[in-house]
């Protein structure tokens, strides 16, 4: 069951785009930013100021002209062609939880000196032979490059998080992001499959854009909420495990991008931002095309709890903290090579076992 009562904050970043900027305003977005993930870990980004409408309307119309290919030629750059990690998945081809997702997708990372497609994630980009669809995308994730510093040092002002030298350092782990990008096909989900779109699921890196086309009633989030039990939905399994709180719809908003935090957020905050289950449920009758643009650490970064929100969490509520434990340091590209090992893992074996 989802509800539709809650929705989730719009967020206007315009004020971080100014040449001139206006520090009371500045400040109002960062703490709006800032309570968004303490509460929800989701929020809707107005980036209207930043892009034009129409880019990635034009993103959208490539992409289903790339999925409306006949399977052959979409296999042409399929997974198998390089690292296992970059290019074209088929239909159920991505897992999520040990259960196959129902969709199609091109997955894309940054690209590497001295590429080896024998090494995992370390191969490169495949692209559709379809004209302006490689331009087109570069021009977008150049674009998604710059956002994820901007929304970054919009969290230094929240609540007085950091001081100078502490956001430096942490701009430094974030400066050469090991970005990740999908363009996913959603055909319609069959009545009888006993799986989702897209299983529930916690990104793992920074933040996240998500672009998606106007389809409602998709993407599903799972908002925290004491006293409140979440339903199956339609006799599907339940995903949230015991954690009480409800689904709701996380429905496109105009000239905005659903954005939300990754689970080394929540390393950095030392659990006071809490990244957030999400699924997509797709009954419509319409082909869903969405695009995710993850804003990802450097690949070497080490990410640890900031000082910053050491000195923060005391004065929150313990719920929305680690009780005083430090979350343990990860190495980033460590812990993406064991989190994409799992995501085409059937039978409990990784691909790169």
């Amino acid at each position: 069951m989802t509800h539709t009562l809650a929705s989730l904050p719009i967020i206007d970043i315009a004020p971080y785009l100014e040449t001139e900027r206006d520090l009371v305003k500045c400040q109002s977005t960062s703490d709006a930013l800032h309570n968004a993930c303490v509460k929800y870990g989701f929020f809707y980004l107005d980036i209207s100021q930043f892009i034009d409408p129409s880019e990635p309307e034009e993103l959208t119309q490539l992409a289903r002209e790339f999925f409306a290919l006949p399977q052959e030629e979409k296999d042409k750059i399929g997974l198998e062609h390089q690292d296992n990690a970059r290019g074209y998945q088929r239909l159920k081809q991505n897992v999520t939880d040990g259960k196959a997702d129902n969709h199609e997708g091109i997955d894309l990372y940054k690209p590497v000196e001295k590429p080896d497609k024998s090494k995992p994630l370390w191969g490169e980009n495949q692209w559709p032979d379809i004209p302006g669809f490689e331009h087109k995308y570069e021009q977008w994730i150049e674009k998604m490059k710059k956002l994820g510093l901007i929304v970054m040092e919009a969290y230094v002002l929240a609540k007085s998080m950091m001081t100078t030298e502490e956001w430096m350092e942490l701009r430094a782990q974030v400066d050469d992001s090991f970005w990740v990008m999908r363009i996913i096909g959603y055909p319609p989900l069959p009545t009888d499959d006993d799986g989702f779109s897209c299983g529930a699921h916690k990104d793992y890196g920074c933040l996240t854009f998500l672009y998606a086309d106007p389809t409602r009633s998709a993407l599903q989030v799972f908002l925290r909420q004491s006293g409140t039990t979440a339903s199956d939905l339609d006799g599907l399994p339940a995903e949230h495990g015991t954690e009480e709180g409800m689904w709701i719809n996380a429905d496109p908003v105009p000239n905005c991008v659903v954005c939300n935090i990754g689970e080394m957020w929540e390393i950095w905050t030392n659990g006071l931002y809490k990244s957030t289950l999400h699924r997509v449920v797709h009954r419509g009758s319409n082909y869903r095309v969405s695009i995710p643009f993850f804003f990802e650490p450097n690949f070497t970064a080490n990410i640890a709890p900031l000082p910053a929100a050491l000195r923060l969490v005391p004065s929150q509520d313990k719920e929305s903290s680690n009780e005083g434990q430090s979350y343990k340091s990860v190495v980033y590209g460590d812990f993406l090579l064991r989190k994409v090992d799992n995501n085409f893992a059937l039978d409990g074996k990784g691909k790169y076992d």
